[in-house]
This record gives structure tokens, C-alpha cells and sequence, in this order.
């Protein structure tokens, strides 16, 4: 996803000695960087699991770490492993006259969907933690569903000092502390093959960033605990403006489209305007074989390149996530403006 300079091309052919001639071959496309969209994914997919919880804490930005104690109807139940979260369950569902009221007892620690912790030492802390999460029901949260299967190695190139190294990750905290903390000068590279187990405990060996990224999707799409809440595209999108947050065909042209805002209309025309100029164009959506295609098309030169094959990666009421693997694989994403 960039063009490789000579110092690029010859750090990574060193990284790259110790894997198969078919790999050297192909290393330009399995590079990313800070800003690329696997980066996102992938660290989504090495947050804190947090969902497993959430009949007792109510949000999936955190979670109580372990161990601690609740009262449900009466009864004080002992959470010292996640196997524990069943016998909540089991309580609630064993009787239905009575009042199901989760209590914790405090202090405990809660874990943010970042590894950050934090103490809560009592009842109104801890709601005023659950409120504040509860405004920002459109964060990106953790991808569950999909777990690596570690160690990992991943190459990386600093364009700044022209420095080549590698390193190995041990576990999700230091995989998503690792891209948390990647600068924009860096270029990294996974070393495939990557082993992945998914909700159905199918472990499957992953060959490229392509297949990286098609396994995400499927588990987006089919793990429930990914499916929180049931939007209706349609009415998502032709709600409020949108603007550009990231436009890659075959490099990043996302300054291209700055400034723009697209409204688009219950009867399937869209307006994107700028600097006080308006255009028409059109759009429309269906789904085909459970995959939701999105066309949209101006008679601009410049609108008239967003016209391509996307297909919905994911959405939600802030932020709409397109993608183009047709040739080459590109993206287009809307992020809903804040007034």
C-alpha cells in the first residue's frame, strides 16, 4: 500500500531473507502502516474482551477484573473465573418472580477495552464510569470471535533513520500495544503464515493480509458478539451529513475529498458540497448473496472516482466502512459529522 524507495526495498529483502521466495515476491502488497485499515483491525481484534460480562457491568467498552463478588436475588456469587458468569445467568433465568438485580460489591477494578485500569471504589463511581461510556454507543469495540494464536513476528522499516528490525509478540496486550504505539514512519509487515482459531474453535492458517482481513470480516458479520444492535443501513445513512475520514485506490487520497459533505436522501440522491457548491449525483445499496453492495456516482471527474465495486465492510450510526477487493483492495470510508 505504498511505493517502496530503495532503502525500503532493501531493508525488507533482508527482513524477508529467512521467508519463502513467494513471500519476497510479494512483500510490497503485505505492507501496512498506522493508517492502514488492517492496522485498525487488527489491533480491534487483540483489545480486551469485554462482551463476556456485560449481564453484570453493562457495557462493552469494560470489564471487572477478576476476582470479585455479586449478589443476584439474595445470593452472593463468587466471580473468580469467566466460567463464573454462567452461574449469574443461571440465577436470573431461575426464577421469574423475582427482582434479577445484579449488585456488586466494591471496590473493584475495572479493565477498559484499552488495558487501562482503574479502581472503583463504589456504587456512584462505577455508574458514573457505565454513563460515560453509554454516550459513545458508535466507539469501535473490540472484534470478537477471532484469536491468534501467538507468538507472531512482525518485520518493520523505519523510513526515518532507515532502520530495519523485528519482533515478536507474545500476547494481545502487547499486539495492540504495539500498534497503539507505531508512528507514521514506520512500515510493518506480519510473517506468514499466522495460526487463528474463531467463535467456532476452527483454527485456521493465515497466508496474507488479505485473508487477514476476510477472516475479520466473517467474524464481524457472523459472531454474535459482534452484533450488539440491529441498524438498518438505509436509515443510518440517509440520516445527518457524512464526511471522507479515508479514500485508498491505489494510494491514499483521502486530502483529495476534504471539506466535503455528502447528505444522502431517502430517494436515493446524494449532495456533496463545498466551500458553498453543491452536486447531485446518485446512490443506491442492495444486498447480494448476504453481502451489501453500495454504488455511488457523480458527473464530476473528481466525485466520479469514488464510483467503484464497494461492498460494506461495517457500519453503525457514525461511521460507514466500504471496501473494493475487485483488483486491487480499496476502501472508502463516511464518518457522519458532529454539529
Amino acid at each position: 500500500m505504498f511505493r517502496f524507495n530503495k532503502y525500503l526495498s532493501i531493508a525488507f529483502l533482508f527482513l524477508f531473507s529467512c521467508q519463502s521466495e513467494t513471500d519476497e515476491q510479494s512483500h510490497n502488497n503485505q505492507t501496512v502502516t498506522n493508517a492502514s485499515p488492517l492496522t485498525s483491525y487488527l489491533q480491534r481484534v487483540a483489545m480486551v474482551k469485554t462482551v463476556q460480562d456485560n449481564i453484570i457491568d453493562g457495557s462493552t467498552y469494560c470489564t471487572i477484573k477478576l476476582p470479585y463478588t455479586v449478589t443476584v436475588n439474595n445470593a452472593a456469587i463468587a466471580i473468580n473465573t469467566t466460567a463464573d458468569y454462567q452461574k449469574v445467568l443461571d440465577n436470573i433465568n431461575a426464577n421469574t418472580t423475582d427482582d434479577d438485580i445484579v449488585k456488586i460489591t466494591f471496590p473493584v477494578t475495572m479493565i477498559y477495552y484499552n488495558y487501562i485500569e482503574k479502581l472503583i471504589p463504589n456504587e456512584a463511581d462505577f455508574d458514573s464510569l457505565i454513563d460515560y461510556w453509554n454516550m459513545y454507543p458508535d466507539l469501535l469495540s473490540k472484534i470478537n470471535g477471532l484469536n491468534i494464536n501467538y507468538p507472531i513476528t512482525i518485520n518493520i522499516y523505519n523510513s526515518y533513520n532507515q532502520a530495519a528490525s523485528s519482533v515478536s509478540i507474545a500476547n494481545d496486550q502487547a499486539f495492540f500495544n504495539f500498534i497503539k504505539n507505531l508512528n507514521a514512519s514506520e512500515y510493518i509487515s506480519l510473517r506468514y503464515p499466522i495460526s487463528i482459531t474463531d467463535y467456532n474453535y476452527q483454527t485456521k492458517s493465515i497466508t496474507n493480509n488479505l485473508e487477514f482481513e476476510n477472516a475479520i470480516k466473517y467474524v464481524i458479520d457472523n459472531c454474535s458478539e459482534n452484533n450488539t444492535a440491529t441498524l438498518d443501513f438505509t436509515e443510518s445513512i440517509t440520516k445527518g451529513s457524512w464526511k471522507i475520514t479515508y479514500v485508498f485506490q491505489d494510494s491514499e487520497k483521502t486530502s483529495v475529498y476534504s471539506g466535503y459533505a455528502f447528505v444522502f436522501k431517502s430517494d436515493k440522491s446524494v449532495v456533496a458540497s463545498k466551500d458553498g457548491i453543491s452536486e447531485t449525483g446518485q446512490w443506491e445499496t442492495k444486498e447480494v448473496y448476504g453481502t451489501r453492495e453500495f454504488k455511488i456516482s457523480f458527473s464530476s471527474s473528481l466525485l466520479h472516482k469514488l464510483d467503484s465495486n464497494w461492498k460494506l465492510f461495517e457500519f453503525n450510526n457514525s461511521l460507514i466502512r466500504l471496501r473494493d477487493v475487485s483488483n486491487s483492495t480499496n476502501y472508502l470510508y463516511f464518518e457522519k459529522n458532529q454539529y
